[in-house]
């Protein structure tokens, strides 16, 4: 027998209307652990990029030693990691995220670092003068000033995480993943390009979204290309500094 002229489903077509339909919360429930996964990921290695960049800028034979770990953690494929951290996690969740942690702590601490590289030393020795010491300085300055390098880092690492939850398939928490992979050992096409077309999303939207987040936290920024030329920053920084210098 054939199958019905409007039946896609049984058709096994790429693109059909009945996938969606029938299958809604099936994919709502995946694209919420896959949301989860990357957000939780992504949160955890901020939180220690962080600390493991202000120490590298503070201490700068410790930028050498850190950029080049979390080079390599970066450089081990996805498999090979989860096989790594599979005796400390066992087939769970926390495998998949403590992967994702590790790799985007490359572009996290590379990026962070960077931004408080590129902070004036001007501008220290301003902050300074007016009686900032280093934990107010580094709040108050300094990661201010890194914020558009550190969320571009975010930036990436966020996307680069919404691909990678896939591999966590292989282990039964990859989101999306786990429809990709059971589409494509029954060649179901629907659910393998509905899936994957619906990571695309994710990662456009989650890029855009960080995006905005940019553009309302760095108005000085817009501010600076629309109305202050180069030149007089540097001047308003040198007057700072020299009336610090006086005081």
């Amino acid at each position: 027998m054939t199958a019905p002229p409007d039946d896609c489903l049984a058709r096994n077509e790429w693109i059909c209307g009945a996938y969606l339909s029938s299958r809604r919360q099936i994919l709502l429930d995946a694209v919420v652990q896959h949301l989860q996964l990357t957000a939780l990921s992504v949160l955890i290695g901020l939180v220690i990029a962080l600390p493991l960049a202000v120490l590298a800028r503070r201490w700068g034979w410790a930028a050498g030693p850190v950029l080049a770990l979390t080079t390599i953690l970066y450089t081990i494929p996805s498999l090979a990691m989860f096989s790594l951290l599979l005796p400390l996690y066992g087939l769970s969740a926390a495998l998949v995220v403590a992967g994702l942690v590790l790799y985007s702590l490359t572009l996290l601490v590379r990026n962070v670092l960077a931004g408080l590289r590129a902070v004036p030393e001007e501008t220290r020795q301003a902050a300074r003068g007016l009686g900032y010491g280093p934990i107010r300085l580094l709040l108050t300055v300094e990661l201010p000033l890194a914020l558009p390098a550190a969320m571009a880092g975010l930036r990436i690492a966020t996307v680069s995480a919404v691909s990678l939850v896939t591999v966590g398939a292989i282990v039964g928490f990859g989101g999306l993943g786990n429809l990709i992979y059971a589409g494509m050992n029954t060649y179901f096409k629907a659910q393998v390009l509905t899936a994957s077309v619906l990571c695309v999303l994710i990662a456009v939207a989650a890029d855009l979204l960080l995006l905005g987040v940019q553009w309302l936290i760095t108005p000085w920024t817009r501010a600076g290309r629309a109305r202050v030329p180069p030149r007089r920053g540097r001047a308003r920084g040198t007057a700072v500094e020299t009336k610090a210098g006086r005081a």
